[in-house]
């Protein structure tokens, strides 16, 4: 199997740039968690027709998509709701992850997951690539992007693992700290070292 590395950071860190960065210029396979979670609760899929029978058709659009915003509310509001969702969705998104990174044919792939370090996925990556900003231009980048309120971000924030929490796991890190931060020489410094290490690792 290629060497995997797992690539992570905080919100608005800039991870899907940076993914983007090494598919574009190294044409390197990308396995992203976010669009798995899409897929195993996507209409026909075994977690949607789980999560109606659960909560009740209500939690679907009319277009038989799920609701996502109610179903936020309803795990919000409850903890078991939430414990019991996470008990049946963890467990598909991981399968499908593995059966993804099994696929990849690049010499190296990225695993690219939000929550690499909460949902302790670290196991399923060779390294740890971090994207790291500090938190003030995380504030400041997510309050224009998505237009909420600084109370919102910093809830988020709150909810994810600590950038010192991060970096104690990172095996590189990457800088996206400028606006104008140029990110491709960091990358194809990496992207040399990572082939170099898939390399010796076959």
């Amino acid at each position: 199997m290629a060497t995997i590395i797992g690539l992570t950071g905080g919100i608005a860190s800039g991870k899907t740039t940076v993914a983007d960065l090494f598919q574009e210029h190294f044409n390197i396979d990308i396995v992203d968690a976010d669009i798995v979670a899409r897929e195993v609760v996507a209409v026909g899929s075994d977690g949607l027709r789980q999560i109606a029978e659960h909560f009740g058709e209500a939690i679907l659009l009319e277009d038989g998509t799920l609701n996502r915003a109610k179903l936020r509310e309803q795990i919000f509001s409850h903890p078991e709701d939430k414990t019991w969702l996470n008990a049946l969705l963890h467990p598909m998104i991981r399968n499908k992850i593995e059966e993804g990174l099994t696929n990849i044919r690049s010499p190296y792939g990225l695993l690219v997951a939000p929550l690499l370090i909460e949902n302790q996925m670290q196991g399923m990556a060779d390294r740890v690539l971090i994207v790291d900003v500090p938190t003030e231009v995380q504030v400041e980048r997510t309050m224009n992007r998505d237009n909420v309120s600084e109370e919102q971000v910093k809830a988020i924030l709150k909810s994810q693992a600590s950038r010192e929490q991060r970096l104690a796991v990172a095996d590189d890190v990457i800088k996206n700290h400028t606006k104008n931060q140029d990110l491709l020489p960091q990358i194809t410094e990496l992207h040399q070292k990572y082939l170099a290490i898939s390399t010796q690792d076959r």
